[in-house]
């Protein structure tokens, strides 16, 4: 919103100030010829825009107001149909206003002008215009679906097309709103063209509520690309469960809310097919799965092979490792690595896990012999990349210091 008072209105109001009380005066008695106290007249003769009257205006062109015959604009107001301001600027001369508020594609603007003519008289002009819809619309889609999940679970945006350019990137990423109660500091990083984790600097703390929504729809994002509908999600963070698994030690610890509460003899991967070390979040869970040598490479036939029932199964990655019951090999957990990659443990043990862990929950691997969980291309391995990398990867953080840029004053908010 643009306001500002033409030197005739200030001279008009000077010149009338030594004479209020007369003027008041005049006003009781039924008459003035005072132009500030006329009703004002419609300036529609006297106001042009630049939206031709029946016809949408181009979202990616700023609106321009012009005065005609000697007027004088003195305050324009542009509004959206929720009611919000767009920016603008007023030529110091009173000429010309034009907006540099970003408009949106698909929308509905009324624009207010207020002139003032070379006696003083005041002049209204109101008028509302549509934008043309977008040639092409960026949908969002976010993840998981609403409900309840792990300390360890990012929240994932999925883009209908590709975003390259880096300015483009900034917009979109500038939409993406993660709110949640209590605040904790995250940030977005781009996986690639068409994809986004966020994630906080630490774990989400236990039983976080975290609300994710976009403000894209009708934003220009670059050429004819302008963001279109999403539906929001609503997390619910459980109690902070991690399994921490010593490959080395053959034995897994599990813990909740920061104590132990359950430790497990178990094997993992052997030589050729050992377990990967680092972080991991749990992807789901299979009360009963059959797992195959063929699904990691293994040749049928081969001393390897093997095609097992396999109940209890926790999935940690996309590509088949999983923390699953191994009647067959109770005899060496505790004791030796024996599996094809996999966590085993005792039925009873799977099935308490399998009980007590949620999709999001932390599994942790450490002392294998075994190659560092990627971060995106086997499930979630977000949390192996430091805080510094992590914000590298957003279009808004990347090579500033840390609560200097956008994606600071961005972060997640606490809810009102």
């Amino acid at each position: 919103m643009t306001m500002s008072h033409s030197p005739r209105r200030r001279r008009a109001l000077l010149h009338a100030l030594p004479l209020a009380s007369l003027l008041l005066g005049a006003t009781a008695c039924g008459g003035s010829d005072n132009p500030l106290a006329d009703r004002p007249y419609d300036a529609a003769g006297q106001v042009g825009l630049n939206v031709q009257q029946g016809h949408k205006a181009d979202p990616s062109k700023p609106v321009e107001v012009t005065a005609r015959g000697g007027e004088q604009i003195t305050d324009v107001t542009m509004t959206d149909a929720a009611g919000r301001f767009i920016k603008g600027e007023l030529a110091p001369d009173g000429s010309r206003w034009h907006s540099t508020g970003a408009l949106s594609a698909g929308a509905h603007y009324t624009v207010r002008v207020s002139t003032e003519d070379e006696d003083g008289a005041q002049g209204r002009r109101t008028a509302g215009f549509d934008t043309s819809p977008a040639d092409r619309l960026l949908r969002v889609a976010f993840g998981p679906k609403s409900g309840t999940y792990g300390v360890g679970q990012p929240v994932t945006a999925e883009l209908s097309e590709p975003v390259q350019d880096p300015a483009a990137r900034a917009v979109v990423e500038r939409t993406l709103r993660v709110d949640a109660a209590p605040a904790v500091q995250g940030a977005w990083h781009w996986v690639d063209n068409r994809t986004l984790h966020y994630r906080p600097k630490e774990y989400w703390p236990a039983h976080t509520v975290v609300d994710v929504h976009a403000n894209l729809e009708g934003i220009k994002v670059a050429g004819g690309l302008y963001g279109g509908p999403s539906r929001p999600v609503r997390l619910t963070i459980g109690d902070r469960v991690e399994a921490v698994t010593d490959a080395g030690a053959h034995s897994m610890t599990v813990f909740k809310n920061g104590e132990a509460v359950r430790s497990i003899p178990v094997t993992t991967g052997k030589p050729g097919f050992a377990t990967r070390n680092g972080i991991k979040v749990v992807l789901g869970q299979e009360a009963f799965v059959r797992m195959r040598g063929t699904s990691i490479g293994i040749a049928e036939g081969s001393s390897d092979a093997y095609d097992l029932p396999v109940y209890w199964a926790t999935r940690v990655t996309w590509s088949g490792e999983y923390v699953h019951a191994a009647p067959w090999s109770e005899g060496s957990q505790g004791w030796e690595n024996v599996s094809h990659g996999c966590t085993g443990m005792s039925t009873a043990n799977a099935k308490w896990f399998f009980d007590n862990v949620r999709v999001g929950d932390i599994v942790k691997v450490v002392g294998s012999a075994g190659a560092t969980m990627t971060p995106f291309d086997n499930g979630f391995g977000d949390w192996n990349m430091s805080w510094e990398q992590w914000r590298e990867g957003s279009a808004l953080a990347a090579g500033k210091r840390e609560g200097t840029g956008p994606a600071d004053t961005a972060r997640l908010r606490p809810r009102l």
